[in-house]
C-alpha cells in the first residue's frame, strides 16, 4: 500500500539541550515554561522523543534518528519538519528560519542521508533569502496536500508571500494563504498547528479563519478532495488535536499525535479517523512545552528508496 499523502519513513532529532525557545516566544502562544530544572526538562524531552522514536518503529514507520547534543544552542532543533521538507519525484527544500536560533538547526547530515538512502533529484535551497529577513518555515509554515498538490499557508512572519509563490513555482503546488487567529484573537504563528491534512479526512479549525470567504474556501478545497473534514474547536487545537501527521505503518495508515490531542478527540472525531487511519497517541507534555507537538517531531521523507 501507497500513500502520496502518508510517507513510510521520517526524520527526528533527539534533543541533548531541549528547552522553551525565548527567541521564539512572542509570538509562539502555545509555549510554556516548564516548571523544572534546565537538566530535569531536557532529560525529560529525551525520554519522550525516544519512546516516541520506539513507538512509530513498532508501528512499522522506519525512523531516521539524528543527535543534537546542544554544541550550536539550538533548542527547537526537536522540531525537524521547519527547516526542511522532502517531496515525491525525489524534490527537496531547505528553508529560510525566523529567528537565528532556528537557522542553526540546519545540517549536511540530515540531507547527505537522504542522498545516499533515496533517490534525490534536487535540493532547493532558500536559506540564503534570511539575509533579507525572509522566512517560509517548511510544513510548519505550510500544511500540504500532496495529492491535490495545495500549500494551506496561514499569513504570518514564519510565512512570506513572496516566498510561498516562489516554492509553489518550483514544487508544484498551489498556495492558498488565510489569516488565522486563536480564541485570544492572537495571529497564528504555525499553519500545522490548527490543521493536518490525511489521505482520507482532514483535520482544521475552521473558526479560526476569522474572514469567512476564506474559510468556506478552504473547507471546499478539502471537501473537494473527497475528504472528511474533521471541525476541531479553539479548546482542541489549544490541546495540540491540529498538530498530527498521517504516517504509512506495516499494517496500514497512523494517525501520529499527542496523548492529549487524543483525549481532546470527540468519539464521532475519533471514528472518522479511524474509517482510514489508526491513532497512534505519543506522550510528548515537555516537549509541547516549546509550543509545538507531534507533527513538528516528525519531518516526512517523501522520496523513493534507492
Amino acid at each position: 500500500m501507497l500513500s502520496l499523502q502518508a510517507p513510510s519513513a521520517v526524520v527526528m532529532i533527539r534533543p541533548h539541550a531541549f528547552a522553551s525557545n525565548p527567541e521564539t516566544r512572542d509570538d509562539n502562544a502555545f509555549q510554556t515554561l516548564a516548571n523544572r530544572s534546565a537538566a530535569a526538562t531536557s532529560a525529560a524531552a529525551r525520554n519522550e522523543h525516544d519512546k516516541a522514536v520506539a513507538q512509530l518503529q513498532t508501528a512499522g514507520v522506519t525512523v531516521h534518528v539524528f543527535d543534537d547534543h546542544g554544541d550550536l544552542d539550538t533548542p527547537d532543533s526537536v522540531f525537524p519538519n521547519n527547516w526542511f521538507s522532502t517531496h515525491p519525484g525525489g524534490h527537496v527544500a531547505i528553508y529560510p528560519m525566523f529567528v537565528p536560533s532556528r537557522r542553526r538547526e540546519r545540517r549536511a547530515d540530515v540531507i547527505e542521508l537522504l542522498k545516499q538512502e533515496y533517490r534525490v533529484q534536487d535540493v532547493i535551497d532558500y536559506s540564503g533569502l534570511e539575509q533579507d529577513n525572509l522566512a517560509l518555515e517548511g510544513t510548519g509554515a505550510m500544511v500540504l496536500d500532496h495529492v491535490g498538490r495545495i500549500a494551506y499557508t496561514v499569513k504570518s512572519n514564519r510565512a512570506d508571500p513572496v516566498l510561498l509563490e516562489r516554492f509553489c513555482t518550483h514544487f508544484n503546488y498551489e498556495p492558498i494563504a488565510f489569516e488565522a487567529r486563536d480564541a485570544a484573537g492572537r495571529d497564528v504563528y504555525h499553519t500545522n498547528v490548527l490543521m493536518g491534512i490525511g489521505t482520507h479526512y482532514a483535520l482544521i479549525c475552521l473558526d479560526m479563519i476569522p474572514d469567512a470567504e476564506r474559510r468556506a474556501t478552504v473547507r471546499a478545497r478539502l471537501e473537494e478532495s473527497g475528504r472528511a473534514v474533521i471541525d476541531l474547536s479553539h479548546g482542541q487545537i489549544a490541546e495540540f488535536a491540529g498538530n498530527a501527521i498521517e504516517l504509512l505503518g506495516d499494517d496500514g495508515l497512523v494517525l501520529a499525535l499527542s496523548s492529549r490531542a487524543l483525549a481532546s478527540l470527540t468519539p464521532d472525531q475519533i471514528e472518522k479517523i479511524e474509517a482510514s487511519a489508526k491513532p497512534l497517541p505519543l506522550s510528548v507534555p515537555t516537549i509541547e512545552t516549546a509550543g509545538g507537538s507531534v507533527r513538528c517531531m516528525i519531518a516526512g521523507v517523501h522520496l523513493s528508496r534507492r
